[in-house]
């Protein structure tokens, strides 16, 4: 693989993939759902992963990497529901493009935060498209300050949604998901690097890693996995807003590859995890960071 394929975040995947084979020998019986094959590309991904039967749902996303998740699904064959907070706008946008792109979407209001609300979100993705077999529990907000200047509101606001708000949808999610299916949460790289300013954001992010390991032993035998990816710095208006251009330049060039990632990087690991291919990955963290951690 060239310099040049990394440098282009849905080729790599892409490449990646094609190249890698993978024979597996059983036994005894293993669910069609976790049986493991040689990969060809995403033409192959899309084909196993999912059929037209299949739905997904995706929180927090209208824009960043939710919407890049929600696309990516879609590509792979699932139906999706496209979650937002405000900006209707920006969801139907969303939904526009998988339907341009001959996919099926619809988008729905809820703050996550609302365990009623998230029940309601749920109830019209089946009402939509029947059964939940994905669901992706990305909705996040980011509070940064020194422990002695947060307020008690940005703090409250930030467990409210990063913890709360995915505690609820895992809820739902371990409740509705079908035998076989999938929950993967978006945690974040600051569990590991722990920078200053960082410390209530990457305590709610350290949860859902916590979260996604209890939940998936609670459901031994349901063959659901259930995953969190953590991102590293990606260019999303999350990361760069109140950051100057030298300031996210400096950021990109911590990588081995020298740039940021993009929304992208990471939808194409969440596909991996959602699709047939990703069922024996359980219980784990997995950092989709370019190498900065």
């Amino acid at each position: 693989m060239s310099t040049q394929d990394f440098n282009n975040p849905v080729r790599s995947g892409e490449t990646n993939l094609s190249r890698r084979k993978i024979l597996t020998a059983a036994a005894v019986a293993v669910p069609a759902a976790l049986i493991l094959g040689p990969a060809s590309g995403v033409a192959a991904a899309a084909q196993s992963n999912a059929t037209n039967s299949k739905a997904a749902l995706v929180t927090g996303s209208s824009r960043g990497i939710g919407a890049a998740i929600a696309k990516r699904l879609a590509l792979d064959g699932y139906a999706v529901t496209v979650n937002y907070l405000n900006n209707r706008e920006l969801a139907a946008g969303v939904v526009r493009d998988i339907e341009s792109a001959g996919g099926k979407a619809i988008f729905e209001q809820a703050d996550v935060s609302d365990a009623k609300a998230v029940r309601r979100l749920f109830d019209k993705h089946r009402e939509a498209f029947g059964q939940v077999d994905i669901v992706v529990a990305n909705a996040g907000i980011q509070r940064l300050g020194a422990f002695a200047d947060m307020s008690d509101d940005d703090y409250v606001r930030l467990i409210d949604v990063n913890m709360k708000g995915v505690f609820h949808t895992l809820r739902e999610g371990a409740r509705q998901v079908s035998d076989g299916g999938r929950i993967i949460a978006l945690s974040s790289g600051t569990t590991s690097m722990r920078p200053p300013t960082y410390g209530p954001y990457a305590a709610s992010k350290a949860a859902v890693e916590v979260f996604v390991n209890i939940l998936a032993k609670e459901l031994a035998g349901r063959m659901i996995s259930v995953n969190a990816v953590a991102p590293g710095t990606t260019n999303t208006s999350l990361f760069t807003d109140g950051k100057t251009p030298e300031q996210i330049a400096g950021f990109a060039q911590q990588t081995p590859y020298k740039r940021l990632g993009e929304p992208e990087d990471i939808a194409n690991v969440v596909s991996i995890l959602a699709g047939g291919r990703g069922g024996w990955i359980n219980g784990q963290v997995v950092n989709a960071n370019g190498g900065l951690v």
